[in-house]
């Protein structure tokens, strides 16, 4: 990063791949810097609607976490090359309580899709946590009416279990007993 007085910021990419260190370069502007595979990948910041839905399901799975169960919102994970921000994971009891958690730490990551994230939260993303061996993955799309996808880790990655939709609280058994009523998440 060159700074100069009076000049605007200017960024300047490592020579190699990213690594975490380079995340701490930039601001705390609202964006989401993340590195897939030594690659920068940022979002733009997120609105309102995504946030209503990200708060309410942070209220619904943190009413039913058991004792010593983390519910956290914007937590970064570290796998191998990656370093990844869902928009809400659950860390197991006795979690290493890291800046960047550990993959074995963590039993469910959660993205709530936006229009500039629908590829990345269906594509990318699910294959880089369950390369890192995270058991659960769940999308939700908020529009027209939020919609909950379930995934669960299998030999080939993440297969579909279930998709939630509407406001009849419906149980879902992993990473804890939750009732979910996707619909009433805005």
């Amino acid at each position: 990063m060159v700074i100069g007085h009076g000049s605007p910021v200017r960024w300047a990419a490592p020579d190699g791949p990213w690594t975490e260190p380079d995340l701490h370069l930039f601001p705390q502007d609202g964006h989401r810097y993340e590195i897939f595979d030594g690659s920068l990948h940022v979002t733009p910041p997120l609105d309102e609607p995504h946030g209503a839905v990200v708060r309410a399901l942070v209220t619904t799975l943190r009413g039913a976490a058991p004792d010593g169960w983390w519910v956290c919102e914007r937590l970064g994970i570290a796998s191998g090359e990656s370093n990844l921000i869902p928009d809400v994971a659950v860390l197991r009891p006795r979690s290493s309580g890291a800046i960047w958690a550990d993959p074995a730490d963590v039993a469910l990551v959660v993205e709530v899709e936006t229009p500039t994230s629908r590829r990345c939260d269906r594509l990318l993303k699910p294959a880089l946590y369950a390369d890192a061996g995270i058991e659960s993955y769940w999308r939700i799309e908020p529009v027209p009416a939020p919609a909950l996808h379930i995934y669960e880790l299998g030999a080939d990655g993440y297969g579909t279990a279930r998709t939630i939709e509407g406001a009849d609280l419906v149980k879902v058994d992993a990473p804890f007993p939750v009732r979910v009523a996707p619909s009433t998440w805005r």
